[in-house]
């Protein structure tokens, strides 16, 4: 199984500020995650001035401003960018962001981004998905609220007989009620799509990630904060550094657990294995001539002998010399 791609989803978790946006890289870095991801936009070019916030957002910021004045306040400069982008070199984590316009893809571009990661709400975007296209660069594609039509349309676009796409299941209720996780439509994507996939997890907790882990992810992606209990809309459905943290350590394990699956015995289980099968022993005193029976034989945990598997074989040989009970057969 090759090493999962763990993305530490920063998003707008920094509530504009860069400091916070430094040490949310910090965190995911002293989490283990392998990329810490943002998000690009420009208000003006992502949402109407009068667009109304959706039902989760209202609830998380408690306020009934506008999502064109929320996204205001949640916007980085591309300035701001090149600072993360290269703090991000300096700790040794990948950058990434989102970009969700596309004049910021451009620029993520011209920063030299390496992978572009498109948002759920950007699938059914032509011109934009056109653009991503051009830029012959890797693609992580999240399939948030996407019918089967709607994912190959996109493919249509962006595939052109490269195969460096990878399709993200998630689900974009945030957070995700385990009910509607359904977390074998990663499988479903992969086997109809033909290329890797991998799971955006906007559930509250870390299980389904781990999950998706054991179901074959490539990449896995989950919302970082600093404090949950800070303004915003992300926040409440994000985790902690230390939960983070956990996640991360979890999916580790499981990617050691998986193995190579061939079935065979580990080096350990060798050492053991004397131990705990159980040879063929004497259930009562046995003469030398004497046939072997299925009243005198019987198995038993005796460190090495002959396997009850022979127990055929056995019965109506003869013994090659004296046996007490317990005595093992053949040694």
């Amino acid at each position: 199984m090759s090493k999962i791609m763990i993305i530490a989803e920063a998003g707008v978790n920094h509530n504009g500020d860069l400091g916070i946006a430094r040490q949310l890289i910090d965190a995911a870095w002293a989490a283990g995650a392998d990329a810490v991801k943002f998000q690009t936009f420009r208000a003006e070019l992502l949402v109407t001035p009068k667009a109304k916030k959706a039902e989760y957002q209202f609830h998380n910021t408690g306020t009934d401003d506008s999502q064109f004045e929320m996204l205001k306040d949640l916007e980085l400069s591309w300035e701001d960018f090149k600072i993360l982008s290269d703090y991000c070199a300096f700790r040794g984590i990948r950058f990434l962001s989102s970009p969700f316009d596309e004049d910021s893809m451009e620029y993520l571009d011209s920063m030299g981004m390496d992978i572009i990661k498109i948002p759920s709400g950007e699938i059914t975007n032509y011109c934009y998905l056109k653009k991503a296209a051009a830029l012959k660069k890797p693609v992580i594609l999240s399939t948030g609220m996407s019918t089967p039509a709607e994912i190959q349309d996109a493919l249509n676009l962006l595939d052109q007989g490269r195969q460096d796409i990878t399709l993200l299941h998630c689900s974009s209720i945030y957070p995700t009620p385990m009910e509607d996780v359904n977390l074998n439509a990663m499988i479903t994507m992969r086997d109809t799509f033909h290329k890797k996939t991998g799971y955006s997890d906007h559930t509250a907790g870390i299980e389904v990630a781990v999950a998706a882990a054991a179901l074959g992810a490539c990449v896995i992606e989950k919302h970082m904060t600093l404090d949950k209990t800070m303004p915003g809309p992300d926040h409440r459905m994000s985790l902690e550094p230390d939960e983070f943290k956990h996640m991360v350590d979890s999916v580790r394990n499981i990617e050691k657990a998986m193995g190579n699956g061939v079935k065979a015995p580990a080096g350990e289980e060798l050492q053991n294995r004397d131990h705990v099968r159980k040879f063929l022993v004497a259930a009562k005193d046995i003469q030398k001539g004497e046939p072997f029976t299925i009243e005198n034989l019987c198995a038993k945990r005796c460190s090495a002998g002959i396997s009850p598997m022979k127990f055929p074989q056995m019965l109506g040989t003869f013994a090659d010399r004296d046996y007490g009970k317990d005595d093992k057969i053949g040694e």
